[in-house]
C-alpha cells in the first residue's frame, strides 16, 4: 500500500487547492470577480457556469496559461506562484483539453515523450516511456498501447492517451474541460469508470460540462460562476438538473422543447448513394441515401470525423459529390455553387461559423444580411438601404439575444457565442424551405441553448425541412423526429425518434450493427 500522502502512480497527492479572491480584468471586461475556489483529493468538483461566466479564464488562471490581477492560490494550504504552464505541472497540476493535444503521425509513447528530457541524453529511451506507459494504465485501467500512432485511435481512446501524458507528468490535479464532448455513449461510461478509480486512489479532479445529467452523476460537488461572480457551491447530492440549469442562468429554464405533433409533408431533401472525397484523399462519404420532408428534423449523430463534415459541405455545395444526386424540392442541385442554393431557399448554419459563416472584418449588421444584401429591402438600385438594414439589425440582435455593443461592432470582436448566434439568426429569419444546421448549439450556454432548440422547433413545426447534424447526443434526441447514425462516411441506419436509446444509437455510432455483431470495418 502506498503512503498516505502518495499516489499509486508514486507521485505526491494534492490534500486541497484553494482559490482565494481571484480577480482578473481584460479591457471593458470583469471576467473574474472575487472568485473562491477549492478542490480536495478523492473528490470530483464540477465547475458550472454559462458563457462569460468566467470558467475558463479561472482555469486558465490555476494552469498558468493567465496570471490574476488580485488573489492567491494555495497548495494544501501553503501560497504558491503558477506563472506558466510549465509551473502548474510541477506542481502537479495537469489539463486535459477538450481539443486533444497530439500529434496523430507520432506514436502513443512519442507523444508522451514529446517535450520531456531523455534519460539517455541524446538517446531516445522510448522503451523506458512505453514502460511506465503500461504501468499507468494498468494502475487507472486505461487499456492503450504504446506503440500504437494516435491516427489509429479512437477519440475515446485518444482521450486516454492525453489522461496518461498528464498522469506521465506527475498531475495528482487533473482539470477536464468539456472531457465528453465528443465521446460515444459508451466511451462516456468508460471515462467515468477511470475518474472513479482516479478519485478512489485520491486524485483531485475539476470537471466543467455543459451536460448537467453527467454534472449530477460523477461530481462530489458543484460550484456555480455567473458574469464573473461565485454564486455558490453545494454537494451534488443536494440538487437537481434542473436547480443547476436555473441556478445557472438565474430564470426558470425549459429542457424539452415544446415539439407537437406535425404531419409531414413532401422530400425536399434527397441524397441518393452520394460519395465524396475527404480532405486528407480519403472516402468522405460512401454512398449516402436520406431524405428529409417537410415538417421534420433529421438528426445525423455520429463521433467527430465521420463524414458529418463532408455531408454537410456536399449538400451545401461547398465539396464536390464524385457520385450520386443531391435533389432540393425535386430538383437536381448536385454540385450547384452555394449561391445558388441560397436563392432556392436552402439555409445553412455551418459547423465553422467564422470561416465558412462570417466575414471578420464586417460589422455585426452586415453578416446578418449576407445572405440577401442584393435584394429589397435591403438594396434599392444597387445601393444599400441602411435604415432598414440597421432596423432589421436591431431585431434580430434583440430575439436572438446577442450581446454586442453594437451592430456596428465588427464580427471578429464577438465572442464565439455570439458569432453563432448572429449566424442563426441571419439563416433562420431568411423563411427558408431547407435548413441544415451543423452543430447549431456548440459553444452557447444553456439559455441561448434552449432557444435556439426551439427556434429550430418552430421552423419544424412551420413546416420547414430540416437536417440537424450534431456530436451532442441529448440534442439529436431532444429535436429529432428520425435520427441517421453515420460511422465512417456511411449511414449505419435510420432509425424513428421512439426506437432510439443512447444504447443502441451509442453502438451504431462506434460502428456496430447490433450487440452481437462486430465493429463494421471499410
Amino acid at each position: 500500500m502506498p503512503e498516505a500522502n502518495i499516489l499509486p502512480s508514486g507521485k505526491a497527492r494534492i490534500d486541497s487547492l484553494e482559490m482565494r479572491g481571484v480577480t482578473k480584468r481584460f479591457p471593458g471586461v470583469l471576467a473574474n470577480d472575487r472568485v473562491d475556489f477549492d478542490v480536495k483529493s478523492g473528490e470530483v468538483h464540477a465547475l458550472l457556469g454559462e458563457n462569460g461566466a468566467g470558467k475558463s479564464t479561472l482555469m486558465k488562471i490555476l494552469y498558468g496559461l493567465y496570471h490574476p490581477d488580485e488573489g492567491e492560490i494555495l497548495l494544501n494550504g501553503k501560497p504558491v506562484t503558477i506563472s506558466s504552464p510549465n509551473d502548474s505541472i510541477h506542481l502537479g497540476i495537469g489539463m486535459i483539453h477538450q481539443h486533444f493535444m497530439l500529434v496523430q503521425t507520432l506514436t502513443v509513447a512519442e507523444n508522451v515523450a514529446l517535450g520531456l528530457p531523455s534519460s539517455r541524453g541524446l538517446l531516445t529511451d522510448l522503451d523506458r516511456v512505453s514502460k511506465r506507459i503500461i504501468e499507468l494504465a494498468d494502475i487507472y485501467g486505461l487499456k492503450i498501447d504504446p506503440s500504437a500512432y494516435i491516427w489509429q485511435l479512437s477519440v475515446g481512446q485518444q482521450q486516454r492517451v492525453e489522461i496518461i501524458k498528464a498522469l506521465y507528468r506527475g498531475a495528482a490535479l487533473l482539470i477536464l474541460d468539456e472531457p465528453t464532448a465528443v465521446l460515444t455513449p459508451q466511451e462516456v461510461d468508460e471515462l467515468f469508470t477511470i475518474m472513479n478509480q482516479m478519485v478512489k486512489d485520491g486524485h483531485a479532479l475539476i470537471f466543467i460540462s455543459h451536460k448537467l445529467h453527467e454534472v449530477v452523476e460523477i461530481s462530489h460537488r458543484v460550484s456555480v460562476l455567473r458574469d464573473g461572480r461565485k454564486i455558490g457551491t453545494r454537494p451534488t447530492s443536494e440538487t437537481t438538473k434542473q436547480d443547476l440549469a436555473n441556478w445557472m442562468v438565474g430564470r426558470e429554464v425549459g429542457f424539452a422543447p415544446n415539439r407537437g405533433v406535425v404531419e409531414r409533408g413532401e422530400v425536399r431533401l434527397k441524397l441518393e448513394a452520394v460519395s465524396c472525397g475527404s480532405d486528407r484523399g480519403t472516402p468522405g462519404l460512401r454512398a449516402v441515401s436520406l431524405d428529409v420532408q417537410a415538417g421534420e428534423i433529421l438528426g445525423i449523430a455520429g463521433v467527430s470525423g465521420n463524414g458529418q463534415r463532408e455531408l454537410a459541405e456536399a449538400v451545401t455545395g461547398l465539396r464536390k459529390v464524385t457520385e450520386g444526386k443531391v435533389t432540393l424540392e425535386g430538383e437536381n442541385v448536385t454540385n450547384l455553387l452555394p449561391v445558388e442554393l441560397t436563392e432556392r431557399m436552402l439555409s445553412y448554419v455551418p459547423e465553422e461559423r467564422m470561416r465558412d459563416g462570417m466575414i471578420r472584418n464586417f460589422s455585426v449588421a452586415e453578416n446578418m444580411i449576407l445572405r440577401e444584401h442584393h435584394k429589397m429591402p435591403f438594396s434599392r438600385s444597387g445601393f444599400l438601404n441602411l435604415g432598414e438594414i440597421a432596423r432589421h439589425s436591431a431585431e434580430l440582435i434583440t430575439k436572438f439575444q446577442v450581446k454586442t455593443p453594437s451592430q456596428e461592432t465588427l464580427a471578429k470582436n464577438l465572442s464565439g457565442g455570439n458569432i453563432q448566434k448572429v449566424v442563426i439568426a441571419r439563416e433562420l429569419s431568411r423563411k427558408p424551405r431547407v435548413i441544415l444546421a451543423a452543430q447549431p448549439t456548440r459553444g452557447l450556454d444553456i439559455g441561448a441553448t434552449e432557444y435556439v432548440r426551439q427556434q429550430l422547433i418552430e421552423q419544424r413545426n412551420a413546416g420547414t425541412a430540416i437536417l440537424l447534424i450534431s456530436e451532442d447526443l441529448d440534442e439529436i434526441l431532444s429535436l429529432s423526429d428520425r435520427i441517421a447514425v453515420i460511422y465512417e462516411g456511411q449511414i449505419m441506419d435510420i432509425v424513428p425518434r421512439e426506437e432510439a436509446t443512447p444504447a443502441k444509437l451509442g453502438l451504431l455510432m462506434a460502428g456496430v450493427k447490433d450487440e452481437s455483431a462486430s465493429v463494421v470495418t471499410t
